[in-house]
């Protein structure tokens, strides 16, 4: 099967809706593994609500990259809930920035995308720490621009492979999961959303 070369707005308006159906389905677990910053067991509750006001920010055949992913993220930020809905939200807003000058994206654009995205996230943490949703996903881009790649569906693959791999890890960097015995839980939901987004590129 030939890879898309580019990604337009009605492809990433389509991610979107796929990353927030998969996290809908998997949303429980993530709210079992929540324990950081505080133990109350609401995270994939809240990153799901977060996804679905950018889902319904969705502008029915808007054609430009540029466009749709703007209108997802500002309603990301409207719908933003708990420190994991803030910190996704900030995300997509910092992928909508690297997407804000073009129609469609490359390779090349939608990594400079999750890069600036990443940049957004820290940025909105007064001290960000090591072992969350953050370390996952700047790890996960770095993965996605550093190795070859032919298309977006594949730049998606190497953030997913690398933010796995991260996930796993994140309990020797913060003591609190450690000490629970679970990995992050931010963390986990931004998988889950990239999982879906790469689903809905099949």
């Amino acid at each position: 099967m030939e890879l898309a070369q580019s990604l337009d707005g009605l492809i990433y308006a389509r991610m979107i809706r796929s990353g927030a159906a998969h996290l809908k389905s998997q949303a429980a677990k993530v709210n079992d593994l929540n324990v950081f910053p505080i133990p109350d067991g609401d995270t994939g509750d809240n990153m799901l609500l977060t996804m679905l006001g950018g889902v319904n920010s969705i502008v029915e055949g808007a054609a430009a990259i540029s466009e749709v992913s703007r209108k997802i993220a500002d309603g990301m930020l409207l719908s933003a809930r708990g420190n994991s809905g803030v910190i996704l939200s900030q995300l997509f807003d910092g992928i909508a920035e690297g997407l804000s000058q073009v129609e469609w994206a490359d390779r090349d654009t939608l990594g400079h995308a999750f890069r600036c995205g990443v940049k957004h996230a820290y940025n909105a943490v007064v001290e960000p720490t090591e072992g969350t949703i953050l370390t996952v996903a700047r790890l996960g881009a770095d993965a996605a621009c550093e190795n070859a790649a032919e298309s977006p569906e594949e730049v998606l693959q190497n953030f997913i492979r690398e933010a796995k791999v991260t996930l796993q890890k994140t309990p020797d960097m913060l003591p609190v999961l450690k000490k629970a015995g679970v990995v992050d839980s931010g963390g986990a939901g931004l998988i889950y959303i990239l999982e879906g987004m790469l689903a809905a590129l099949k």
